[in-house]
């Protein structure tokens, strides 16, 4: 008998096709709205695999009734939104999809950065709004991306990629991991430092690391008090990295000068966010692998994990190996 599978969200069709020549599909066919979680702890009552986004809050209430579940595959590299412990504790296999989205989302990171720094949003909307009455000598002036310098919080994939596009603007960049990696200090001409100096010497601030327990609101009060009244702070890793309150009271009293956001601590963001009334935000709606190229290729990778780890083998991209214990 097929294996059932349920997917969260409306994919591709030809991805769709793939897991049904293999399963008994089942798909939630709204493109932009969420699968309701009393549909889905049905679904997965009788189901033996899971293909999902970051939408779905996937934790040990939803995973004690699914008794026959046997694969979780997200579409996505992190995967905080699925209650890892307890899945291996099931038996169940998670899996994500890195590496397909690296240089796009270092792109995203670096167009951020650079909209950010000189204004582009504001100019574009000061523009259409009809204000623009003469070229006047600060009208709108930005900050310098050339020859400044980048402070990088996690130095995984997409965090070298950036340093890789910073490099071919002459910037001087900085590092701050839980570990330090030589070689790519080597190959790229970049320096390891605490976390302290990045945020004190740096003149734009990109956080590309994952969301843990420690890992969340890393950037505080403390550490925005830290950086330059000129620093531009991009976050396109997790919104729950970045404690928001403190970063609009930050921005508001001009104690940093602007920040780019991805990502929000709750999404889709409410639009009464006070981070909203402010000029000096750049804010977009979790787009930092939006390419079509690297979406298919995400939605082909979730499909191959979940099909792998149902025919019996182990999936490349397994995240909690600790389950084949199990």
């Amino acid at each position: 008998m097929k294996p059932k599978v349920y997917i969260t969200r409306k994919i591709p069709k030809e991805v769709a096709e793939q897991i049904a020549e293999v399963c008994y599909v089942r798909m939630w066919e709204e493109e932009d709205i969420p699968v309701p979680r009393p549909v889905l702890q049905k679904e997965l009552a009788d189901s033996d695999g899971l293909y999902c986004l970051l939408t779905e809050n996937i934790d040990s209430d939803l995973l004690d009734n699914a008794p026959r579940l046997r694969v979780i595959s997200n579409m996505a590299v992190g995967y905080n939104n699925i209650d890892i412990e307890t899945a291996s504790e099931r038996g169940i296999m998670v899996t994500n999809t890195p590496s397909v989205l690296t240089q796009t989302t270092a792109d995203l990171t670096f167009a951020l950065l650079m909209a950010t720094s000189r204004r582009i949003v504001e100019s574009s909307d000061f523009l259409r709004r009809g204000e623009w009455k003469t070229w006047s000598p600060m009208l709108l002036t930005g900050q310098d991306v050339y020859g400044s310098t980048l402070g990088i919080i996690g130095l995984g994939q997409i965090g070298e990629s950036v340093a890789q596009r910073a490099k071919g603007f002459d910037m001087r960049v900085l590092y701050y991991n839980r570990s330090r990696k030589l070689e790519a200090e080597k190959q790229l001409g970049i320096q390891y430092t605490d976390m302290e100096t990045l945020l004190k010497e740096s003149d734009f601030i990109c956080i590309l690391t994952p969301l843990t327990p420690e890992t969340r609101h890393l950037i505080g009060r403390k550490e925005l008090s830290l950086m330059k009244n000129t620093s531009v702070l991009i976050n396109t890793a997790r919104g729950g990295i970045v404690d928001e309150e403190a970063l609009y009271d930050a921005l508001k009293e001009k104690e940093i000068w602007a920040a780019g956001l991805d990502v929000f601590e709750q999404e889709p963001v409410s639009m009464d966010h006070p981070l909203f009334t402010l000029s000096n935000v750049v804010t977009l709606p979790h787009i930092g692998s939006a390419s079509f190229h690297t979406r298919m290729q995400m939605a082909r990778l979730a499909a191959e994990n979940l099909l792998t780890a149902l025919l019996g083998d182990i999936p490349k991209n397994l995240v909690n190996a600790n389950v084949l214990s199990k």
